[in-house]
């Protein structure tokens, strides 16, 4: 508690004393693509290539596993180890994803299911195109941060949370029916 009290401290200063800090970690909570630039991108292609890995690695286990727990075990997959390497592809996908851009929300739950729900349920293939359909997602949703209210500039987080949440309670109002 103490610990966390003096880096919220020192964090605060560092954010008073230095405009420019101050602005990049504004931007960075309300999640945009503004002033990004190939450095910046390069940082997170090894951990969002792993996590990537990962997750292709895991897939047709991922399949199975959608089937329920009882038919996994059945048909062999290790529930626990396919659990935790999901946790890892996750964790490094969403950590190398918001360390760049910050947190840009609802893309990542919204366009799975999407892509899931209209081509194909098989995880195998669904997760290699929910990339670029993300990616197409997203700049659609920084367009129209940038244009809509011209001169001015939403974040692409807002923008994608204004879009997205009711996407999201909608998927999941059907997946709950």
């Amino acid at each position: 508690m103490a610990l966390s009290g003096f880096a919220s401290a020192v964090t605060a200063a560092i954010l008073i004393l230095d405009e420019q800090t101050l602005l990049a970690m504004r931007t960075w909570l309300a999640g945009d693509l503004a002033g990004l630039n190939w450095s910046t991108l390069q940082t997170a292609l090894v951990p969002a290539l792993i996590g990537l890995g990962v997750a292709l690695l895991i897939a047709p286990r991922l399949n199975v596993l959608a089937l329920g727990d009882k038919v996994a075990l059945g048909l062999g997959v290790n529930l626990v180890q396919t659990r935790l390497l999901g946790l890892l592809a996750i964790a490094l996908l969403c950590g190398a994803a918001v360390a760049v851009a910050g947190p840009i929300g609802f893309v990542g739950l919204v366009v799975p299911h999407v892509v899931r729900r209209l081509v194909t349920e098989d995880i195998r293939l669904a997760l290699p195109l929910a990339a670029p359909v993300g990616a197409l997602a997203l700049v659609l949703a920084d367009i129209a941060a940038r244009t809509l209210v011209a001169p001015q500039e939403l974040a692409t987080g807002a923008m994608t949370a204004l879009v997205g949440a009711p996407l999201f309670i909608f998927i999941a109002a059907r997946f709950f029916k």
